[in-house]
């Protein structure tokens, strides 16, 4: 059988670990081979702690943002986590990036992909990525790019939580229990120390969505993540463990 894969496209170094570390954790640990494409570093507008330390100019908090989320992806079992350095505040993707992103879809062949918000007005680097991200799959079901190859599939497309979902027009109707791995989760929140301030904030995150979680299910859960599905969930039954 096939290795089982997934891929999580994240604007900034630390998005995929606020947001979806545990989705990451859990299946890490069935057995995907999951790819983290980070798009920049975050390196302008998400490191504020470490701009106001001495001696940090962009290369410095660069290679800073990598380390912590290199460390991140290793404490959660990511297989393969990809840098692009495309900058952020403002995030441009470049026909050059694109085009990877494209080839990376047919390369893993992901069983689901996971991204950001259609709608964030608080940090425009996170729709542009979602739309790319989206984008990038389309191109890849196409037959027509790099005849010969085979195309992707449709891999179902999962948006995590935004920061203010309120604001994001974001609504979760997929509810994930991570209490089995939030251990693990924790300990990659804790390698951004450059945003120790959000440690807490994303720990209450998970507790709200496993109450919520609890009380949508016949299972006690502790913690939780919560996504958002784009395309309509394709199953031959209803009722529990259809999901």
């Amino acid at each position: 059988m096939d290795k089982k894969t997934a891929l999580v496209v994240s604007a900034h170094s630390a998005d995929f670990v606020w947001r979806s570390g545990g989705a990451i954790a859990v299946h890490a640990g069935k057995g995907y081979d999951v790819t983290v494409v980070c798009l920049s570093y975050g390196e302008r507008g998400e490191s504020a702690k470490l701009w106001r330390q001495p001696g940090f100019d962009l290369d410095k908090v660069k290679a800073n943002r990598r380390e912590e989320a290199e460390k991140a992806a290793e404490a959660l079992g990511v297989a393969d986590i990809q840098f692009f350095d495309l900058g952020d505040y403002p995030l441009k993707i470049d026909d050059e990036a694109f085009y990877r992103l494209v080839d990376l879809y047919r390369a893993i062949r992901p069983s689901f992909v996971l991204t950001h918000s259609k709608k964030d007005i608080y940090n425009f680097d996170h729709p542009l990525t979602t739309e790319t991200a989206q984008h990038a799959r389309v191109i890849a079901q196409a037959h027509g790019y790099k005849p010969g190859e085979t195309v992707l599939g449709a891999p179902p497309v999962y948006l995590f939580e935004p920061h203010q979902p309120e604001q994001c027009d974001w609504k979760p109707n997929f509810l994930l229990d991570i209490t089995a791995v939030w251990e693990k989760k924790r300990a990659a929140i804790e390698c951004m120390a450059g945003q120790e301030h959000l440690w807490d904030y994303y720990t209450r995150v998970a507790l709200q969505r496993g109450v919520q979680a609890s009380r949508n299910s016949d299972y006690k859960i502790q913690y939780g993540e919560g996504y958002e599905a784009v395309f309509p969930h394709v199953t031959g039954e209803l009722g529990h463990g259809a999901v």
